[in-house]
């Protein structure tokens, strides 16, 4: 009886077990049948399906498409500017992946290249000339019908780009180590691996006119895209219960952003060897190193909040968009995020006003130089930040030549102020003074180093002054960090005015460039309409002094191109041959 009874008192709470398990198995059949005999109702979901707006949105910013060439496209933009380049007229094929490997748009990524490299320079401007019988689009339709009825004319090319991803080997080469060990209550586990895979880009530069293949305007560039991981597995038993436990993490480069880095850098050697400039200097600035983003991302995470904020508020103080001696501002102060804004604006970033790694990497990537061991290293990091003045600053951008980085001294020095630059974009012989005959055509373009606002005057042999710009075609006087200023805009069919030599003499014209619109400001006679001569003005330097003495302290940058005008040469007559002349009266 006693064993007899243990066992009755041992089974009973399994009995009761299996009872409850039998009956709420039961009620749930029973509930799951009722439910799907009647639809459910999504009104009752209201609620929950209005968190559906804030999920769907990304949880980080988005940040500008870059690689570790997008300053050597600025250098080019540079150099082919000071080289005078025509401007050429470039297309492209579109780009095969022979590896089916890279699911990207090369073509357009080329198409970005040449226009960062064209900005200022204004050396290429690409002809969309292909057309895509599969996948046709307005545009193209348009094209076609319009062609159809010689009503469009698209202008030839002079070059194309062609080639293609020719291969991508993957896993190269690959590491694994595993490693473990069990025992009576516990198994443990840890795995560690990488691989590599090589990817080329092949590109090369035709003549559109012949379809041929320029030699020697080749590029032929590898990359490696790696990959790794790391995992841990742990598995134990309490009793007849039994515990597992995973966790690993892995990384893999993008094949994305690596095929911009050589496309990037294919295009840089391409445009380089063709036009015949020392491209090879952009391709050597500090900026390139392959270890140069995550160098300068090592040292945003070590620096902390409070460090990161004093830093790139010291460089916008060097860079004259926070006013010297600034106290170091709160992260949500309007100055300081408009001062961000508007260095990101400059800078190619997306202006959020936020210090975000982005914003840190342009304030102080031209404070970081290589030194004599290859090694990247700050200059002039000090507790109080980055200084140093404009030559400086260039300097480590890569635009000048940086000397031995133990020998460079930062000293506080006048911040760096916007820079405006204006050339005449008529073909001129180097060394050559610009000279005009009457009534021929007058092309210019200005750039600023900083979103500015651009007023333009031009001054006549004869001593009349004109606002060419702003206009009441285009009233704005905002002009964007870097972009051209094209006067007259020559891309447009119908420009607001025709600059032409007019008289015999010497002719100027200047821009000046303002950090706020200043027309209000000026005195009547400069804020009448545009294109219009100004009465009572009779140089540039009154208007200058006008400027002046508006601005006050307030500074303000001009630049200026003077051009000499020449007597309308004349056209030798042609005679017309014996046969066809009239004859003589009797």
């Amino acid at each position: 009886m006693t064993a007899g009874s243990s066992i009755s008192q041992e089974t009973s709470p399994v009995r009761r077990a299996s009872r409850l398990s039998f009956w709420l198995g039961c009620a749930a059949s029973v509930f799951l049948l009722s439910a799907c005999t009647t639809p459910m109702d999504p009104r009752k979901d209201a609620a929950y399906h209005e968190f559906a707006y804030t999920a769907d949105r990304p949880t980080v910013r988005p940040i500008r498409s870059i690689s570790s060439f997008s300053d050597s496209l600025m250098c080019m933009d540079e150099m082919l500017r000071a080289a005078q380049l025509p401007t050429t007229l470039i297309t492209s094929k579109n780009f095969i992946d022979y590896s089916s490997k890279v699911p990207a748009g090369t073509k357009e990524m080329i198409i970005t290249a040449l226009s960062q490299m064209s900005r200022r320079s204004n050396a290429f401007r690409y002809v969309d000339y292909e057309v895509n019988i599969v996948q046709q689009d307005t545009v193209q339709n348009l094209t076609t019908i319009l062609l159809n009825n010689n009503q469009i004319q698209l202008q030839r090319p002079a070059l194309y780009m062609s080639g293609g991803i020719t291969f991508v080997d993957q896993a190269v080469i690959s590491n694994r180590n595993d490693a473990g060990f069990s025992g009576p209550r516990i198994d443990m586990g840890v795995s560690k691996s990488a691989t590599a895979t090589v990817m080329g880009l092949e590109m090369h530069i035709g003549d559109f006119r012949t379809r041929t293949l320029i030699p020697g305007l080749d590029s032929a560039n590898e990359v490696v895209i790696g990959g790794g991981g790391q995992g841990l597995d742990l598995a134990g038993r309490i009793g007849t219960y039994g515990v597992t436990f995973n966790v690993g993490r892995d990384y893999a480069i993008g094949s994305g952003g690596a095929l911009r880095t050589l496309v990037d850098l294919a295009t840089i050697e391409l445009i380089g060897k063709w036009s015949r400039v020392p491209y090879w200097q952009c391709l050597t600035l500090d900026q390139t190193h392959p270890d140069f983003q995550r160098q300068m991302r090592d040292w945003y995470m070590d620096s902390g909040g409070v460090a990161q904020a004093k830093l790139i508020q010291s460089s916008l103080v060097a860079q004259g968009y926070l006013p010297p001696g600034t106290e170091v501002l709160d992260r949500d102060s309007r100055d300081l995020r408009d001062a961000l804004a508007r260095f990101q604006s400059d800078n190619g970033l997306v202006p959020n006003g936020t210090m975000d790694f982005s914003t840190y990497e342009r304030a102080l990537n031209r404070f970081v130089t290589l030194d004599n061991s290859g090694h990247l290293r700050q200059i002039g990091w000090t507790p109080s930040g980055p200084s140093g003045g404009a030559q400086e600053g260039k300097a480590y951008a890569g635009y000048l030549p940086v000397k031995n980085a133990k020998e460079i001294q930062l000293t506080a020095s006048a911040p760096i102020d916007r820079v405006i630059d204006l050339q005449i974009k008529n073909p001129i012989g180097p060394g050559d003074k610009p000279t005009f005959e009457v009534g021929e055509q007058v092309f210019a373009a200005a750039t600023v180093s900083r979103a500015s606002h651009v007023y333009c005057y031009f001054n006549d042999a004869v001593g009349n002054v004109m606002r060419l710009t702003p206009n009441n075609v285009n009233p704005s006087s905002l002009v964007s960090a870097n972009a051209v200023l094209r006067l007259p805009d020559w891309l447009v069919p119908n420009p607001a005015f025709i600059m032409d030599a007019s008289q015999p003499g010497t002719e100027r014209l200047a821009c000046l460039a303002t950090a706020e619109d200043v027309m209000d400001r000026l005195p009547a006679p400069l804020q009448g309409a545009g294109v219009v001569n100004v009465p009572g003005y009779r140089s540039i330097e009154d208007v200058e002094k006008a400027f002046r003495h508006a601005l006050g302290e307030e500074p303000f940058s001009k630049a200026e191109v003077q051009w000499r005008v020449i007597p309308k040469r004349a056209q030798p007559v042609q005679q017309q041959p014996t046969a066809n002349r009239p004859a003589p009266n009797a």
